[in-house]
């Protein structure tokens, strides 16, 4: 097992990269966003809710805790599909740890095993983290260790609520203990890596898919067009088009009489409000990109991968 180095001196300064890993929807982002104190990651039980590998920060006293949080590893239908795993796995290269996220609601099945395979060729410590325990009881989560650490040496084990808070100090502490002596990689009070277009693109898309159903959410993209801070008026004007593939997915996210864009808009504008700390004013279009998720180019467009 690894053992945690136990705090630091005043001349120490430990800094490093904790990438985490799972199938979609175990819980990677919320943990990042409970881990930050800061809302940086978008949620959906939705697959594909994450589509960048991104890194969030958290600065302490003596150190700096670097997440990089990717996309949910899983069995790939489309060019987009395959273009997240490798983003993802990307992403177990030259880290300081990886944690294996594992939903103690769903059952250890194939994926998490697919998962597993790759982790084996990872030389940094391996931590299993079991997610979302405020969903079920102790019981629950300590088969869902046993399952998972019968086919898996796992360096380290801990389980969480990111909900509840339930475990994230004790993961913070654990995982900064692992860093080694390091430089600033970011400057203080930096909260992610996240182009701001980007981030705003995704608290968007993120209400799309609070809103929508079925093929819609994988179908959606969006792009940000302008994003212009206006001093004089305290004011942030976007302008920003939702992409989908088909004419009737358009028709679902405008609705009848163009409400359902307005209310994906207003809940959008709130949280965007919070991020930029400013009024806001969203224009948003919707326009239909026909089969984009199998076009590379387009992918790439859009910041994916």
């Amino acid at each position: 097992m690894v053992e945690a180095a136990q705090g630091s001196t005043p001349d120490v300064f430990r800094s490093g990269f904790i990438t985490l890993v799972g199938r979609p929807n175990s819980g990677k982002s919320s943990l990042v966003n409970a881990v930050v104190g800061a809302k940086v990651a978008i949620t959906a039980d939705v697959a594909q809710t994450t589509r960048h590998r991104f890194r969030a920060i958290l600065d302490g006293q003596g150190f700096q805790l670097v997440l990089v949080d990717t996309p949910g590893i899983h069995k790939a239908q489309d060019a987009l599909g395959e273009e997240l795993n490798t983003s993802a796995l990307k992403a177990l290269e030259a880290v300081d740890a990886v944690a294996f996220l594992l939903d103690a609601s769903k059952p250890f099945g194939r994926g998490d095993m697919w998962i597993l395979a790759y982790l084996e060729k990872v030389k940094s410590p391996k931590l299993l983290i079991v997610t979302k325990t405020d969903l079920v009881d102790d019981q629950a989560v300590k088969q869902q260790i046993e399952r998972a650490s019968g086919h898996f040496d796992f360096d380290a084990v801990m389980s969480l609520s990111s909900l509840t808070g339930q475990g994230v100090e004790e993961f913070v502490q654990f995982v900064v203990g692992l860093l080694p002596e390091g430089p600033r990689w970011f400057p203080e009070g930096t909260r992610t890596d996240q182009d701001l277009s980007v981030l705003v693109a995704e608290f968007i898309r993120e209400k799309v898919l609070y809103l929508t159903k079925d093929e819609v959410p994988h179908a959606v993209g969006v792009q940000v067009e302008e994003l212009q801070y206006e001093e004089k008026n305290d004011l942030t004007r976007i302008e920003a088009i939702v992409y989908v593939e088909r004419e009737s997915q358009k028709g679902i996210l405008i609705g009848k009489g163009g409400q359902q864009i307005k209310k994906i808009g207003s809940l959008a504008r709130t949280d965007l409000e919070q991020l930029l700390n400013t009024r806001v004013y969203l224009d948003l279009r919707v326009k239909t990109r026909k089969g984009w998720r199998r076009d590379a180019n387009q992918i790439k467009r859009f910041g994916y991968g």
